[in-house]
């Protein structure tokens, strides 16, 4: 699978961890930065690789700040994506489940790196349950009825 990966300042520790793990379990992994622990605004991170997966250049994406609300919120601005942020296993669980997120945020303050992996695995592997697609289809055509939103 094509993974983008971006993170603020506050969740580098976190983002190198996450794509070491994703690439030891086969996955093609896109850093869209930072690198660095000075500080920085995430969005101009965390659009560029969610926008890849709105342009099908990635099949799912993992975004990391220092909560993962900033974040998720610019990744839900992407037309046709949903984020889904998580701090937990179950939570990543029932959202793969539920929702069918392409975009998983997370939060470097909020989760330590082993439960971050554990989340990025349970949410990569937890079947979508179709059940739950008349749901989507609401969001996705509201979506399509407002453009300007």
């Amino acid at each position: 699978m094509r993974i983008s990966l971006a993170s603020d300042h506050a969740a580098v520790a976190h983002k190198h961890a996450i794509a070491e793990h994703l690439k030891a379990a086969g996955h093609t992994v896109t850093d869209f930065g930072t690198g660095s622990e000075a500080s920085c605004d995430y969005p101009d991170h965390g659009l560029p690789a969610t926008v890849a997966v709105a342009e099908g250049r990635a099949d799912r994406c993992v975004l990391i700040c220092g909560t993962g609300i900033g974040m998720s919120i610019a990744a839900n601005k992407v037309k046709g994506i949903r984020c889904a942020l998580v701090h937990s296993v179950d939570t990543a669980k029932t959202t793969a489940a539920h929702n069918n997120p392409q975009v998983l945020a997370m939060g470097a303050r909020i989760v330590d790196i082993p439960t971050a992996l554990a989340m990025v695995d349970a949410w990569l592997t937890t079947p979508f349950e179709t059940r739950h697609q008349r749901r989507l289809d609401k969001i996705t055509a509201y979506e399509n009825a407002h453009p300007s939103c």
